[in-house]
């Protein structure tokens, strides 16, 4: 992983997914912190040559809420 990638996920995409997370599920910061670093989702999101990094923060939520709530990641056509 890049030294420029690995700022671009912990610096700018986790805190805004953190953030999306917190607000629309109603849970604690470090509730979703854990529950997005415990996901394939962020797995894929972590790993630079898998373009997901590509997405908005509010995609990656919601391709992080598809896993959680049916066990598969729906991944956006394009």
């Amino acid at each position: 992983m890049s030294k420029k990638f690995r700022s671009l996920l912990s610096i700018i995409l986790v805190p805004q997914i953190v953030e999306l997370i917190v607000d629309k599920e109603g849970i604690d910061e470090l509730v979703a912190l854990n529950e997005l670093y415990g996901s394939r989702t962020y797995e894929l999101l972590a790993r630079e040559e898998t373009n997901m990094w590509h997405y908005s923060p509010l995609t990656i939520y919601s391709i992080w809420k598809s896993e959680k709530e049916t066990g598969e990641m729906i991944l956006p056509e394009g």
